[in-house]
């Protein structure tokens, strides 16, 4: 019945700290990997957490997310060898708290081969439209290979245009280069209208709150300036146990051929 000690709360900023350590625990190179991704969409999935204990110690971060009319799940944050029993809390929280059976979105693929699930019982299903893309660093950073030619390309045409005019900024968590950040998102969040994918506002949002709450997130901001102002920005975060930097925000003028593949570097 350990189920039934599962008690959900909304994650708040102040959690993610408490959080941290369940981080890296395991092989995982999704996005869901490090603590940014589910605080900057915690209000668009109504992202709830509680920890597992066994045999009174702290195992596992389980997840639930959605309404109560389509809730669903993400893959515990555990050890490997604590997934299986984490893995099952979630079965017995669903199907016997929730009445209904286990919904888990963006399961890594690790994870599943460690759990071994069998097919009787459970679905495995690849969302194609919901795939991450993985790059070797040095190739993404030197834009090499027949993949990355046409990003090369795109590059060096603003390297033509733009090369004595543009600056690459650190960005930190000060006033300054928050509010720059704001009037960036105000001006491309303008140009993009009213026919907007659903989730966009939503994002605008949570990079708001990354912003004010930033001393408190594991993150790393850079910014592309030309001639004195801010046309493209970037924030990330570091999986240290696979050696992964994860992007999970990256905007730019769209006007400005190349600016994409600049920030991107």
């Amino acid at each position: 019945m350990e189920y039934k000690k599962l008690n959900f709360k909304q994650l708040v900023a102040d959690d993610i700290q408490k959080y941290a350590g369940f981080y890296g625990l395991r092989p995982n190179k999704t996005c869901d990997s490090v603590e940014l991704e589910s605080f900057i969409w915690k209000d668009y999935y109504n992202v709830r957490a509680t920890i597992a204990m066994r045999d009174g110690k702290e195992v596992g971060l389980l997840w639930l997310m959605g309404d109560e009319d389509r809730p669903f799940a993400a893959m515990p944050l555990c050890k490997e060898e604590d997934l299986e029993y984490c893995f099952n809390l979630m079965v017995e929280y669903f199907n016997k708290e929730l009445d209904l059976p286990l919904k888990i979105h963006l399961a890594d693929e690790e994870g599943i081969k460690v759990l071994n699930l069998p097919e009787d019982k459970f679905i495995v299903r690849q969302e194609e439209d919901a795939k991450d893309y993985l790059y070797e660093g040095d190739k993404l950073r030197n834009l090499s290979g027949k993949k990355l030619h046409k990003k090369k390309n795109h590059y060096n045409n603003f390297l033509k245009t733009y090369g004595d005019r543009y600056e690459y900024r650190v960005l930190g968590c000060n006033p300054t280069d928050r509010d720059d950040v704001f009037k960036f998102l105000d001006k491309w969040r303008e140009k993009k209208g009213e026919e907007v994918e659903k989730h966009l506002d939503p994002e605008v949002e949570g990079i708001h709150d990354i912003l004010l709450h930033c001393t408190k997130l594991n993150i790393r901001m850079g910014a592309i300036y030309i001639d004195g102002e801010m046309e493209a920005f970037s924030i990330g975060s570091y999986n240290k146990l696979e050696d992964m930097a994860v992007i999970h925000i990256e905007k730019a003028n769209p006007e400005i051929n190349g600016l994409y593949q600049a920030v991107n570097k």
